[in-house]
Formats: structure tokens, C-alpha cells, sequence
């Protein structure tokens, strides 16, 4: 059994991918699906959704979400944005990462006392399962970054991904074999973040 806490500090922020997968296609989607089924959420609610883009797919996502920021984006600035969105594309696949607003709702209209923390209990559900993702995928030798390009790309990726209306994007995560390591990474003192009352 592997080492929790291991795969915990494992996990980085990966820019610089590859094209390239450790696992076949059939096993990330099976691992991507038992990471969903897995991670808890409040009121066994399972808002969450996930839609895995590979291939054309996942080219077609990075290419549009270039379109939109070109016409945003100062003349000045957008060569550094094209590197950073290439980077992406050039990236093996990505997981896009939704809430299912329908069944948030239908849960705090069944639940009124605890109407107005569903919303926010279903973001706190969405990043406990982006977090298991990335380590799972940290875990087979692929690097990951987790974007956040919505709302600007909402409706293309909603169509591109044939998902309903209901679902609403909260993130997307490029990912493949790493090309170079990470930065290196920064802490604030410990003692300034944590402390044990007795």
C-alpha cells in the first residue's frame, strides 16, 4: 500500500507536458471514474462530473480557449498567453471538471435548514475530488495543472463535451508525462498556518 502522505507531497504543477500517457486510455478512464465514485461529498449528494477530452477533443478545448483570449488579451501580452495555452494543448489530455447545479438544487429545496451551504459544500466536494485526480495521476508518472478558463470557454466546452445545461464548468486539468521538473516550491512557516489546541 502506498505511503499517503507521500503522494500528498508529490504532487506539483506541471506546465511543461508531453503528448505522451504511462497508462493506456481504457486505464485512465477507469481510474478517473473509481477517483470519482470514491471521493465523499456532502450528503452523499455526488454533484460532481467529470469529462475526460482526449485526442481532437482535447486540442479543439485549448485551441478555442486561444481564440477567446486573443481577442482579450493586449497585443503586448498575448505571446506569453500562446505559450502557456500551447502548453496545454500540447499536453496529452484533459479533465474537465463540472458541478451538476440540478442536483444541488434539488437537494437544498429537500434539506431547507441547510439550503444555503449546499452550493458551497458541493465547490468544497469539487476540490476534494480535483485534488484525489491530480494525485492519482501524480501517482502514475503524469504531471497536471489545474486551469481555470471559465467562464470565457464555458459554452464551447459544453458543447465540445455534449454535456447538459446543468452542469456547470469549475475547472479544467491538462495532463501528460512531465517534459522538465517543476519550480521549486515555497512553504509560509508552518506555525503561522497550524495549531493544536488541548
Amino acid at each position: 500500500m502506498s505511503d499517503i502522505l507521500s503522494e500528498i507531497r508529490a504532487r506539483r504543477t506541471y506546465y511543461d507536458l508531453t503528448n505522451k500517457t504511462t497508462v493506456p486510455d481504457t486505464a485512465l478512464e477507469q481510474m478517473l471514474q473509481e477517483t470519482l465514485r470514491y471521493t465523499p461529498s456532502a450528503f452523499n449528494m455526488q454533484s460532481a462530473r467529470m469529462v475526460l477530452l482526449l485526442d481532437q477533443k482535447h486540442t479543439a478545448l485549448w485551441e478555442e480557449t486561444l481564440r477567446i483570449l486573443k481577442d482579450m488579451t493586449p497585443e503586448a501580452a498575448f505571446e506569453k498567453t500562446k505559450a502557456k495555452i500551447d502548453a496545454f494543448k500540447n499536453a496529452y489530455a484533459t479533465v474537465l471538471f463540472y458541478n451538476d447545479d440540478r442536483v444541488v438544487a434539488s437537494y437544498a429545496e429537500s434539506y431547507p435548514l441547510y439550503r444555503d451551504n449546499f452550493a458551497i459544500w458541493a465547490e468544497q466536494g469539487a476540490g476534494m475530488l480535483q485534488s484525489n485526480v491530480w494525485m492519482v495521476l501524480e501517482s502514475k508518472g503524469l504531471g497536471a495543472s489545474l486551469q481555470h478558463y471559465n467562464p470565457l470557454i464555458d459554452a464551447f466546452a459544453g458543447r465540445l463535451a455534449g454535456v447538459p445545461e446543468s452542469w456547470r464548468l469549475i475547472a479544467q486539468m491538462p495532463f501528460g508525462v512531465p517534459a522538465s521538473e517543476p519550480g521549486e516550491k515555497s512553504f509560509l512557516p508552518i506555525e503561522e498556518r497550524f495549531k493544536t489546541v488541548r
